[in-house]
């Protein structure tokens, strides 16, 4: 059985380069959404 590493997937598979990224990048966007909801309020 022959071990394939991530770099060879993807040099065989670029189409799932860039689905990767997109998906990066939407995990990051709504980490710091929901951060953002996490803040405190403080006043009135």
């Amino acid at each position: 059985m022959s071990e394939e590493t991530i770099t060879d997937y993807l040099a065989q598979n670029p189409r799932m380069m860039g689905a990767l990224f997109t998906l990066l990048l939407l995990l990051t966007q709504a980490g710091n959404g929901a951060a953002a909801n996490m803040g405190t309020v403080s006043g009135p």
